[in-house]
């Protein structure tokens, strides 16, 4: 079957990027979007309205991700260290490596027996929720999704939300890598933002890291169909007597640590980067 132009361009933008260390860079081409204002969006779904459209959002998105796991679309072979996520009570911050769209359903999967009954919150571009790629507009914005934005003013209302959030005992996702590489094996460079609410808000990161296989199934692209091993490892806390900045590299470093040492482990091979 003949791959498809469009992936084997991404592909291509892939190499360029990591020759060059632009880490935080998506290979897709973005929609436009528009500035996420105030008023646009309800974090904590306390209007009437906002918390319907959030349950039909989310029976929508389970039908149709659950869906692709019954044709074999998206493989989830097997979960490991579930026990790291279940030690930690009350709020924390999830963070996983980002290469598929189907990626936090993935997590979702892996966790939601052990949620007590709650959902996942996923942390978002702003692009994805003021102009949501098709078909996934509706669980953009209301399958329990946390839009950042360029706007002061919103990303205030952002920031009370997290701590709300994390202080009544939610479990929140964020890509730390922050760009999605579609189907990169290796762990990414991360960015502050993860490291940053969790020593703000004292809570502890729970790092995920996703290894994949090839399947014996071929995509509509041409490309073989990957089986994801969810590797859930132990958590991270924020260390005391640090400054604010020191605790939030120290985490950071930790959580890369602890990527790379699944990389390794898994793929049996250390981990190596492009050059230019």
């Amino acid at each position: 079957m003949e791959k498809s132009p469009h992936k084997l361009e991404l592909i291509r933008r892939i190499a360029e990027l990591e020759k060059k260390e632009l880490w935080h860079l998506d290979v897709e081409d973005d929609p436009e979007t528009y500035p996420l204002m105030p008023d646009d969006v309800d974090y904590l779904y306390e209007k009437l309205s906002s918390r319907i459209k959030n349950k039909i959002a989310n029976i929508a998105g389970t039908r149709f991700f659950d869906k692709m796991i019954a044709k074999r679309q998206l493989i989830i072979k097997e979960v490991r260290g579930i026990e790291n996520f279940t030690a930690v009570k009350g709020g924390k911050i999830v963070t996983c490596n980002h290469f598929s769209v189907c990626d936090n359903y993935a997590v979702w999967v892996a966790l939601r027996e052990y949620m007590d009954g709650r959902m996942l919150y996923k942390v978002i571009r702003e692009g994805n929720y003021t102009n949501p790629p098709k078909p996934f507009g509706l669980f953009m914005r209301y399958c329990n999704t946390l839009p950042l934005s360029s706007q002061a003013a919103t990303m205030k209302k952002f920031m009370r939300a997290v701590k709300i959030l994390l202080e009544r005992g939610e479990t929140i996702l964020i890509y730390p890598e922050q760009s999605m590489w579609w189907n990169y094996r290796k762990p990414k460079p991360m960015q502050d933002g993860a490291f940053s609410l969790a020593v703000r808000a004292g809570k502890p990161i729970v790092p995920i890291f996703i290894t994949m296989e090839d399947s014996d199934i071929l995509d509509g692209d041409g490309f073989f169909v990957q089986e994801y091993t969810i590797n859930i490892l132990p958590a991270i806390y924020p260390p005391q007597g640090l400054s604010n900045v020191e605790a939030r590299e120290k985490m950071k470093k930790e959580n890369y640590d602890a990527w790379v040492k699944t990389y390794e482990d898994f793929y049996q091979k250390r981990l190596v980067y492009a050059e230019e």
